[in-house]
């Protein structure tokens, strides 16, 4: 009988200080599920999955699982001895197939210097048998592999001698590597280029193991997640499907809820509308799954539009040269960030920064932000110019004063464009500090509730150029959907460094893309439309092809395109949308009856989980003839 690895959590509470972080959770980790999990910072995300790693306990509850469970946890900020080198560090961890691994080196190499001892003799051969059981021969080449995709080459380097993106990145291959039951992931895609995400996606995708991550990046999300599960207000919700899913399940739960402020509703509608029609850096699954979703009504209650905060803050008036770059040098430590390069900025523009880590994003930024002296050329800045800088590391702040003096110390209150009156309460509400949260203590708050303080002290200078370095990281979803809503609002010009897909897309109209050595490529577009140029020049060269075949009296006319779709077409399109339909209820139903049985009923959980993966494969048999079809409907 197959046993099923599932682990079970019942019950658990955990408290923070005087804050409640959940309450009594009961939810199941199944076989193969893919787990996204969301919440505002500082609601415990990460104090969860450190209790469902087992490093940390929680006040009430248990978890529930197999002896031979095996968990491989990767931390927003991995443990790796500063002093061993990247492959000794990787090899460095707890589980099985790292244990084995040294231990046969050791044994080997004294069975090589005593070839003739019959007991260590034996201990080889015991430890050989051991390896040949894990499968454990190819694990460093798997190891090499995989810190190659992430862009680690030089594998013989000190973990000290790494920067922080560096070090995630090999805390990532060190959990990749170990095969697991259930690998958890918090925020794995930070500081990873697009390459790195998009081998990242796929690795996870053929992943044998139950899949739990925390992450901001909602495409990420969209290509990795089966189910989001969200924690809020201690409580966890679930939401069948990807982020895409979730918005829409999310948006249609505040709905139903009358105490939830009619602002934070209407957001979750503009992020859906967004999704909609702005989205385009997703599989053509995930695409058919936006048009699915096209005709859902948007049927919000209007009673409560009084008690909206709009953050469109008032600001000085921007003339129409904000900054301008002139055949400007800027290097530090002997290395190029930029190279005769002349820029002019204006008012209104939306430019996104990306390109290579350590191409020198961030100090451009703080270029124009005048922390750096340029080497050679000239910088302009417009004299209506009032920046706001939001840095990646940014200044401590004052632990021993409360959150609302914090914001007094900026302004007692702001104006809004049309000259209205926000108050510093209005305000933290509006960036999801509740009210019993204006008094508390600055060192009480989470690193993420932290970043997001001082966010809102930036906008309440209320500037009118904006430099945001990797505003995405270590902000929740939320946030920023709340800074992009402000953004688009937003009547001045912003400026961003990020690696996150969907803020750019969001965001910038204009890229620029460093590639380092002071090479700079400048593109007008969305990022997706500059990600895509690739396939599109290989296609074009096809064309190209095709059009000289034509030339060819011996060539056939094409056929005609098919347009639309037939009588009984449709009538097989309309009923696919209700089989589909019919079989994620059943799914649902099926993990439900799964959370009810005891852990120990291996025979009842292998026999719901095969219903599981059954209707999973029909799901997508469904889906892909779908996918046909909607093209034509």
């Amino acid at each position: 009988m197959t046993k099923v690895q599932t682990l079970r959590v019942e019950n658990l509470s955990k408290t923070y200080g005087e804050k409640e972080l959940f309450t009594k959770l009961n939810f199941l980790i199944n076989e193969h599920d893919r787990l996204g999990l969301i919440g505002v910072n500082g609601t415990g995300k990460s104090s969860l999955l450190n209790v469902l790693a087992g490093l940390d306990q929680a006040d009430q509850g248990e978890l529930i699982k197999p002896n031979d469970y095996r968990i491989a946890y990767l931390r927003q900020q991995p443990q790796l001895n500063p002093t061993s080198s990247i492959m000794e560090a990787v090899f460095s961890g707890a589980a099985p197939i790292f244990k084995i691994t040294q231990e046969y080196e050791r044994i080997a190499a004294a069975y090589g210097e005593q070839p003739d001892n019959k007991k260590i003799e034996q201990k080889y051969l015991t430890i050989e048998a051991k390896m040949n059981q894990l499968d454990a021969w190819d694990a460093e080449s798997q190891v090499k592999t995989i810190l190659t995709q992430l862009q680690i080459t030089d594998l013989q380097r000190k973990i000290s001698e790494l920067s922080g993106g560096q070090v995630k990145r090999v805390g990532l291959a060190q959990v990749l590597i170990q095969d697991p039951d259930l690998l958890i992931l918090d925020e794995p895609t930070n500081q990873l280029d697009f390459s790195s995400i998009s081998w990242l996606e796929e690795y996870l995708n053929s992943f044998k193991g139950a899949l739990l991550v925390v992450t901001h990046d909602r495409y990420f999300l969209d290509r990795v997640a089966k189910k989001i599960i969200e924690l809020d207000h201690g409580q966890l919700y679930s939401y069948l499907g990807n982020y895409h899913d979730y918005v829409r399940q999310k948006a249609t739960r505040l709905e139903n809820e009358a105490e939830i402020q009619h602002k934070q509703k209407q957001l979750y509608q503009k992020e859906l509308a967004w999704m909609r029609h702005g989205a385009k850096a997703r599989s053509t699954k995930q695409q058919a799954r936006i048009n699915r979703f096209e005709t859902l009504k948007e049927n919000l209650p209007a009673d409560q539009a009084d008690d909206q905060v709009d953050l469109a803050l008032g600001q000085q008036r921007l003339g129409k040269k904000v900054i301008e770059l002139k055949k400007a040098d800027l290097q530090l430590s002997g290395q190029k960030i930029i190279d005769q390069f002349s820029l002019l900025i204006q008012a209104g523009q939306r430019i996104g920064i990306t390109g290579k880590n350590g191409a020198g994003k961030s100090s451009f930024l703080n270029l124009l932000a005048g922390r750096l002296p340029l080497a050679a050329g000239e910088l302009i800045i417009g004299s209506t110019v009032k920046l706001g800088y939001y840095q990646q590391q940014f200044e401590k702040l004052p632990q021993d004063l409360r959150v609302i003096d914090y914001l007094k110390k900026i302004a007692q209150q702001v104006t809004d464009q049309a000259g209205n009156t926000l108050s510093i309460t209005q305000l933290l509400e509006r960036f999801l500090f509740p009210r019993y949260m204006h008094g508390i203590l600055i060192r009480k708050l989470s690193g993420g509730e932290q970043r997001r303080l001082y966010l809102l002290k930036i906008l309440m200078q209320q500037p009118n150029v904006l430099l945001l370095d990797e505003p995405t990281n270590d902000l929740d979803i939320q946030t920023l959907t709340i800074l992009e809503d402000y953004l688009a609002d937003f009547q001045g010009t912003v400026i961003t460094v990020s690696h996150d897909r969907y803020f750019l897309d969001k965001v910038a109209k204009r890229l620029l893309i460093f590639n380092g050595n002071g090479q700079i490529k400048l593109f007008d577009g969305k990022l997706t439309d500059y990600l895509q140029q690739k396939p599109k020049a290989k296609s074009h060269v096809s064309t190209a092809k095709t059009t000289i075949k034509k030339n060819s009296s011996t060539e056939k006319q094409p056929t005609a395109k098919k347009t639309k779709l037939t009588y009984a077409e449709k009538i097989e399109f309309k009923q696919l949308e209700t089989d589909i339909d019919q079989l994620e209820h059943k799914k649902s139903t099926i993990n439900q009856q799964m959370t009810e049985i005891a852990a120990s009923d291996y025979g009842k959980l292998a026999e719901l989980q095969q219903q599981l993966d059954q209707l999973d494969q029909q799901i997508e048999q469904k889906m892909t003839r779908w996918e046909e079809l909607s093209q034509y409907a």
